[in-house]
C-alpha cells in the first residue's frame, strides 16, 4: 500500500488565516507541526518512508519541500492547477500506471485530525484487502457525534459484523441541513464520509473510463502537455465525479476520534476552552461572552457577545455567526447568497 497525502487546496473556509498564499495544510493548526507534517508523519508511523507521496500544486511545491524536506523529487506529483479532488485523483492513477504500478493507493486529506493512528492503520489494512478485489473502492466511514452539517454522510448495508468487515454502501449523502443532519445521525447505518479512499490505479481508470471518459480521455492524451490542458478541466469532486455513480463502493466503519479541520468550529472541537467555552487565541481578553471563537493577531476585546466566530489577521478580518460558517467560502467565490433571509442556510 502507498499513502497520497492531498495537499493543493485552498482552505477557504478558514478565511482571513489561510490564505491563498499559504492555506490551512500548511499551517500550525493543532500542534507545533503542520497539518500536511502530522498527516505525514502519520503515515511514516507504519509505513516506509518511499511509500508516501504528497500531490499539490505547482504553486505549493516551495512550501512542500520546506515542510517535508524528506522527500525525493519522485515522491511530489504535481498539479498545473486547481481542479477539485477528481483531476488530482485522475492524474495520480495515470502517474502510477505508466510505471506499471497498480499497488493499492490510500488517498488522505492534509487537513484532518485523527486521535489513534493504530486503529487507523487497522482500517486501513482491512480497506487494503476489500481493494484489491474486484475493482473495489473503500473509504471509511466514521462513527457521527453529532449533527454536523458540513460533512457528507455514507449509508451503508450492514451484512457483516460491524468491527470485522467493510459493508456495501447504499448511498452518498449531500452535506445535508441541520434537520436532515439530525435524522441521519439516527441510523446505525449511517457514518460520516471522511473523504479518505482506498482503491488501485487500475479501480480509478476503470472508473473514470466509464462514469467520466472525456476528462480522462484529456489527461491521458496530454501528459506531455498537461501545462496548455489542465486549466480546461471540470472543477469537479470525486465523490459527484466517481464516487455516487461506482458498483462496488464499501466503507470500513472507524471509531476514533476524528475531524475534517475545515473550518474554525474544528478548532474549537479539538483545543479545549474556557469556561465559558470560548476559543480564544492572540491577544484577546474576553467578558459577559460566551461560545465564541477567537484568533486574533492584534489586541482584541470581546464583550457581550456569543456564537461568534471572529478573526484578524493582514489578510483580512471575519466576523461570522457560527451557524452561518458554511457561507464563508460562498462569499469569498462571490457566489449569490440571499441577503434578506436571515435563516437562510
Amino acid at each position: 500500500m502507498k499513502a497520497i497525502i492531498l495537499a493543493g487546496g485552498q482552505g477557504t473556509r478558514f478565511w482571513p488565516l489561510s490564505s491563498e498564499d499559504k492555506p490551512k495544510q500548511f499551517l500550525n493548526l493543532i500542534s507545533n507541526d503542520s497539518m500536511l507534517q502530522e498527516t505525514y508523519q502519520r503515515f511514516r508511523d507504519w509505513m516506509p518512508a518511499g511509500k508516501v507521496f504528497v500531490v499539490t500544486t505547482e504553486k505549493y511545491l516551495p512550501l512542500v519541500v520546506k515542510q517535508l524536506p524528506e522527500l525525493q523529487d519522485c515522491q511530489i506529483i504535481l498539479e498545473p492547477d486547481q481542479r477539485d479532488t477528481a483531476p488530482c485523483i485522475a492524474l495520480t492513477a495515470m502517474h502510477f500506471l505508466n510505471q506499471k504500478d497498480d499497488e493499492v493507493l490510500v488517498m488522505a486529506p492534509s487537513d484532518q485530525y485523527i486521535g489513534n493512528s493504530q486503529v487507523f492503520h487497522k482500517a486501513l489494512t482491512l480497506a487494503e484487502t476489500v481493494a484489491e478485489q474486484n475493482n473495489s473502492i473503500v473509504t471509511l466511514g466514521i462513527q457521527p457525534t453529532g449533527p454536523e452539517t458540513g460533512y457528507g454522510y455514507i449509508k451503508a448495508n450492514k451484512k457483516t459484523p460491524f468491527s470485522l468487515s467493510a459493508y456495501q454502501v447504499e448511498e452518498f449523502i449531500e452535506k445535508p441541513d441541520l434537520k436532515k443532519a439530525e435524522e441521519l445521525i439516527s441510523d446505525e447505518n449511517v457514518f460520516w464520509n471522511s473523504g479518505i479512499f482506498v482503491w488501485k490505479p487500475s479501480t480509478i481508470a476503470y472508473n473514470f473510463s466509464k462514469h467520466q471518459p472525456e476528462l480522462w480521455k484529456i489527461i491521458n492524451d496530454n501528459l506531455t502537455k498537461l501545462q496548455e490542458v489542465y486549466s480546461l478541466l471540470p472543477k469537479v469532486s470525486i465523490d459527484y465525479a466517481i464516487l455516487e455513480k461506482a458498483e462496488n463502493v464499501f466503507t470500513v466503519p472507524v471509531n476514533f476520534e476524528w475531524d475534517d479541520i475545515g473550518s474554525w468550529t474544528s478548532l474549537g472541537r479539538i483545543h479545549s476552552s474556557d469556561h465559558n467555552y470560548n476559543y480564544l487565541i492572540g491577544d484577546v481578553m474576553s467578558a459577559l461572552s460566551k461560545n465564541c471563537i477567537v484568533y486574533s493577531e492584534r489586541k482584541t476585546l470581546l464583550i457581550g457577545v456569543e456564537d461568534l466566530i471572529v478573526a484578524s489577521t493582514d489578510e483580512g478580518i471575519l466576523v461570522c455567526h457560527k451557524s452561518k460558517e458554511q457561507t464563508i467560502k460562498k462569499l469569498l467565490n462571490k457566489e449569490n447568497i440571499p441577503k434578506n433571509n436571515f435563516n437562510d442556510k
